[in-house]
């Protein structure tokens, strides 16, 4: 379409429209993907559960009350199977959010693609694939830096060569905003990745030098979008400028198709609210905007979260809420018809080129450091990340940044969305996991053991050997070897890797007066003899570790000693540290959806340990009917997001602490 004078050009097309999903088995997901394709999704984007992204089979004890919780549990090439089941691969772009486990997720994907017959150089899709981040932020590495970095140039050059229509790797700032990451945050620290992925694959010579360009025309980026519209629309033309500034000044890249910041972009769940959860259609509309309005720096995928996320799982129907309004944008706007609408804006450009003037002050700094796994092992970008999270949460807190129906125009009318028999939200049955764990014993039982035994000793000497991981990992995929097993025999090669936590570091922002409440516990401190000490624990394989670091830094910042190891515990290793360190209350922050498995757990330990005495609270997102659960298993006290003040929960554990002395006393 095209019209002379009036500024409009040929229509473009659309971005690949899609929802992140998939939960419980995947039969079950295989069923709701075919159903939203059905509603005109044009694209898939695979959310796996955590034992999946961590490498660990629905039997394991660290899966405990995990598996289908987030994600769809895919423990062997049948799952894989099932979850495409009359989805043709060889026509369909997938997009699976993966990272420490990538290479084996990738594995399974072509192997269930090779028995539809499909031609690998015809699959397209993406594999997230961005270890880096998940330090920072997310929470699912497994293997220490190097070695995991090592994975990720595998998955790049073997695609490189064998699936060239598949984007290898991810570079992945949206986690980064949901860890309270600035805008210049975003961009200087995604882009450090970049590079340095760029650079462990220009240095491992898998790519024959006059290639590198198309491999660099392979990297893909993931981003995020929040509220404040101006700012993030801004964020992204800066994006494609810098992005193309690297890939010619440091990589000499001179094709400019090999130059374009191709990204996908789900926009900001950090920012929906429980209070109020209607409100959360406005604010994804708004945020969408951001990515789709400037042409030249328009995404190439969409997916929105639903209304209903900061509640729990969307159901279909919120799905298709979120699927609608991508269509209607696209289809019912001329929105598609026009050159790029900001171009020759002077507001517009003033703010880009600070933007990425402050993104080159970050990305020098980091540079100078070694680069971005220098900065993560240092903690520097960790705890970077956390004093702006600090800072956000002291915004809303005070009040200067504004959330509507949260900390202003709080009164409000009861929500009719939620209020149906199932809540608004969707629930996993707690029989998925039995019936996983059934499952993955009878896949085992079924299988060539032999051809298991030599798949996983080539697959081991792959590891030990330096060479190329991919191979070895779709041979084994096709041997019937299951996800826990491709992870183990990598974390016996490679070791795993706890991440610096950025909370010992971490620069305080007081929000509001800590005065009264570190009153409060110099008082309890000095009844009980010594310092209040609190415990913060993440049990199960729960990453998203952001609430339990602010919660820890404010118990810090109120004067408590605090207890924080870090994510990925077992309830035993909590229940362990809290008598080991002789703690006066424990703090379980769970966001997976599993409280009720692993609270248990815990409960049932300290009783065993002879430690019951010691109070417990919990934190995450946590239904009313849950919660009621909870307290009838002894939990002192149940937080969700609609606790946004953090002084007043401490204020609030100060006083459990005492109530807890005096009936002991």
């Amino acid at each position: 379409m095209s019209a002379a004078g009036d500024g409009k050009v040929e229509r473009d097309r659309p971005w690949i429209f899609r929802t992140y999903a998939g939960h419980s088995t995947a039969a079950e997901s295989n069923k709701l993907y075919r159903g939203n394709l059905a509603k005109g999704q044009t694209g898939l984007s695979v959310a796996f559960d955590l034992p999946t992204q961590t490498g660990y089979d629905p039997d394991d004890l660290l899966a405990r009350g995990e598996v289908g919780k987030v994600g769809v549990p895919v423990a062997h090439l049948g799952d894989m199977r099932t979850l495409f089941h009359e989805i043709p691969l060889e026509r369909m772009n997938t997009s699976m959010t993966i990272n420490a486990t990538a290479p084996w997720l990738l594995s399974l994907y072509i192997a269930a693609a090779d028995e539809q017959g499909a031609d690998r150089k015809l699959l397209s899709g993406t594999t997230q694939n961005d270890i880096i981040k998940e330090y920072l932020s997310r929470g699912t590495y497994v293997f220490p830096p190097a070695p995991s970095l090592s994975l990720t140039t595998d998955v790049i050059s073997w695609t490189y060569s064998n699936m060239p229509k598949w984007n290898p790797m991810n570079v992945c700032s949206y986690h980064l905003q949901e860890a309270g990451a600035t805008p210049v945050q975003e961009l200087s620290f995604a882009l450090a990745t970049a590079v340095a992925i760029l650079d462990s694959m220009k240095a491992s010579g898998a790519i024959p030098e006059e290639d590198f360009p198309k491999a660099v025309g392979r990297i893909s980026f993931f981003v995020n979008a929040g509220m404040r519209f101006v700012t993030e629309m801004c964020k992204m033309r800066a994006f494609t400028e810098l992005w193309d500034e690297i890939c010619r000044e440091r990589y000499g890249v001179e094709d400019e198709r090999y130059r374009r910041f191709r990204y996908g972009v789900q926009v900001n769940s950090l920012g929906l609210t429980e209070p109020q959860p209607e409100n959360n259609v406005y604010r994804i509309l708004v945020e969408m905007l951001a990515v789709v309005l400037s042409k030249n720096a328009r995404a190439r995928a969409v997916q929105l979260p639903a209304w209903n996320e900061a509640l729990g799982l969307p159901r279909p129907f919120d799905q298709q809420w979120s699927l609608r309004m991508q269509q209607i944008l696209a289809y019912e706007t001329d929105l598609l018809e026009y050159a790029d609408i900001f171009d020759g804006s002077a507001e517009i450009t003033r703010k880009v080129e600070d933007l990425k003037d402050e993104a080159r002050e970050e990305l020098a700094r980091i540079d100078a450091m070694g680069g971005a796994v220098a900065a993560v092992e240092s903690s520097y970008m960790k705890r970077k990340l956390v004093e702006a999270n600090s800072a956000r949460l002291a915004g809303i807190e005070s009040g200067d940044q504004v959330v509507v129906g949260v900390n202003k125009w709080t009164e409000t009318e009861p929500s009719p969305l939620a209020a149906g028999e199932d809540g608004g939200i969707l629930t996993v049955p707690e029989h998925v996991e039995g019936e996983a764990i059934e499952k993955v014993k009878a896949w085992r039982e079924a299988r060539d053991q032999a051809a298991v035994d030599a798949a996983i000793s080539e697959l081991r000497a792959a590891a030990q050997e330096g060479r190329n991981i991919m191979e070895p990992s779709i041979a084994a995929a096709k041997a019937g070897v299951t996800t826990g097993e491709w992870g183990r025999t990598l974390r016996e090669v490679f070791g795993e890797y706890r991440a610096p936590t950025g909370v010992g570091q971490s620069v305080s922002d007081d929000a509001g007066d800590l005065a009264a409440v570190r009153a409060d516990v110099e008082a309890a401190s000095e009844k009980l003899g010594r310092r209040l000490k609190f415990l913060v624990g993440k049990p199960g394989l729960d990453g998203h570790s952001n609430g339990a670091e602010q919660i820890a830094v404010r118990a810090r910042d109120c004067g408590m000693e605090v207890v924080y190891e870090g994510i990925r515990l077992t309830p035993a290793q909590i229940v362990n540290a809290a008598v080991e360190e002789d703690v006066h209350v424990i703090g379980l922050s769970i966001l997976s959806g599993s409280h009720l498995a692993l609270v248990r757990d815990v409960m049932d330990l300290l009783r065993i340990s002879g430690a019951d005495d010691i109070p417990v609270v919990v934190g995450g997102i946590i239904p009313d009917e849950d919660a009621a659960q909870l307290k009838a298993m002894g939990i002192a006290a149940v937080y969700t997001p609609k606790d946004f003040q953090l002084t007043d929960i401490m204020a609030d554990v100060v006083k459990i602490v005492g109530g807890s002395a005096e009936k002991a006393a």
